[in-house]
């Protein structure tokens, strides 16, 4: 049976606007193993980016647990909570924060750096070998502005990777981007999975969420449903014969009627 790396327990999140009381999230019940790639939907305002952020720690929870890797982050100080993220996760979201006067090599290197889980040679190794991996390593020297959205994003992608993170927390990763930059960011984070990276990543396009395990439907901040897939690579004596596209839009397919009967 497959480790427990995440756990929501009866998580809620609850802002105060005006004096009135929005509850964003109610009663929040998840797990997710180690090597699971689980993406969240459902329609705007059902709370998606909240349960991300609120899973991740970067937003405090108003009630409940989040257990991740077998600590309890409510019981976690602002500095130890971004000492975890740090060494623990890794986060990519749909605007690409980069630091302006940094070049592409040195925004991967620096939470590196900032961990000192391993020497400066050695990061300067795994930056190097990830860029070469995602195929960006001639924009180690550029500026964030010198580059394609999609080199930009497969770089926030290796920065990420960077501390070799349990969990890939990833908000709308391909929403600034092409269709065929979407897919090739999604090709990139779909290896990171295979490698063993856990990834949980909110999106709201259907081909996205194809390609991975399980899909976790959200409406007015409580699960309405979940869609297990399986892992894309998987034996499938139904698929054996059908080629890598074809696999992905029959799952494709199947996501969008699933959504259809959620009432997407």
């Amino acid at each position: 049976m497959a480790k427990i790396c995440l756990e929501a327990k009866d998580l809620c999140k609850t802002y105060i606007v005006d004096g009135y009381s929005n509850n964003v999230l109610q009663n929040i019940n998840l797990t997710i193993c180690e090597g699971e790639f689980v993406s969240i939907m459902g329609p705007s305002g059902s709370g998606k980016s909240t349960l991300l952020y609120t899973i991740s720690g970067m937003d405090d929870m108003t009630a409940g647990k989040v257990i991740f890797d077998g600590t309890d982050l409510s019981g976690m100080n602002d500095r130890q909570l971004a000492r975890m993220r740090l060494l623990k996760m890794g986060f990519v979201f749909q605007q690409m924060y980069m630091m302006k006067k940094l070049s592409i090599m040195d925004n991967i290197l620096l939470p590196g750096y900032q961990a000192k889980l391993a020497s400066r040679e050695e990061v300067n190794k795994k930056a190097e070998e990830l860029m070469r991996r995602l195929g960006i390593i001639e924009t180690a020297d550029r500026e964030i502005t010198e580059v394609s959205g999609g080199q930009l994003q497969r770089a926030c992608l290796a920065r990420a990777l960077i501390n070799s993170p349990k969990v890939l927390f990833a908000d709308e990763p391909t929403g600034a981007l092409n269709s065929k930059a979407s897919m090739e960011v999604l090709g990139e984070m779909v290896k990171a999975n295979e490698m063993g990276t856990t990834i949980l990543m909110v999106t709201h396009s259907e081909k996205v969420a194809a390609s991975s395990d399980r899909i976790i439907y959200l409406m007015d901040g409580d699960i309405q449903g979940e869609l297990a897939l399986g892992k894309i690579g998987a034996s499938d004596d139904e698929h054996d014969e059908k080629s890598a596209a074809e696999i992905l839009q029959i799952r494709e397919r199947k996501v969008r009627k699933w959504l259809e009967e959620m009432g997407w």
